[in-house]
């Protein structure tokens, strides 16, 4: 990956939605050079697929901490909530990380589903110091 497939993906993760002309015109390329170079960054798995960021109210990082071996519990409990957008198993402290959007009550009621398996550390974001920039 050189300097211009890195230009290419920041640009598409500032906004996924440009055109491969439009994509071209900003780091001098032509569109069909900027499409080829996609298709390369694809079939190499740089580029998974293409998303969209939503904006909510409340973001919560918990980290989850094994109490015994119900990992499948764990896990296929975790699957069932619509608030979670990222869920890892993780090395270090925690056994997993998850990424969610829950309200406050359905963060509680989601702590006691899992506290049967685990204890968990919740970290609520407050200001999200990427987007000053």
């Amino acid at each position: 990956m050189d300097e211009l497939d890195k230009k290419i993906i920041q640009l598409l993760k500032e906004d996924s939605q440009l055109t491969n002309k439009e994509i071209g015109s900003k780091i001098h390329l032509t569109g069909q050079a900027v499409g080829k170079r996609i298709l390369n960054l694809k079939d190499e798995k740089v580029i998974e697929s293409y998303t969209i960021k939503v904006n909510y109210a409340n973001k919560q990082f918990i980290r989850v901490f094994m109490e015994g071996n119900y990992f499948q519990n764990m896990e296929q409990k975790i699957m069932e909530y619509t608030e979670i957008d990222e869920f890892y198993k993780v090395s270090g402290h925690a056994c997993y990380v998850v990424v969610a959007h829950f309200e406050q009550q359905h963060l509680n009621d989601f702590i006691e589903a899992i506290s049967k398996w685990a204890r968990c550390s919740v970290d609520t974001v407050v200001k999200d110091k990427f987007k000053m920039r």
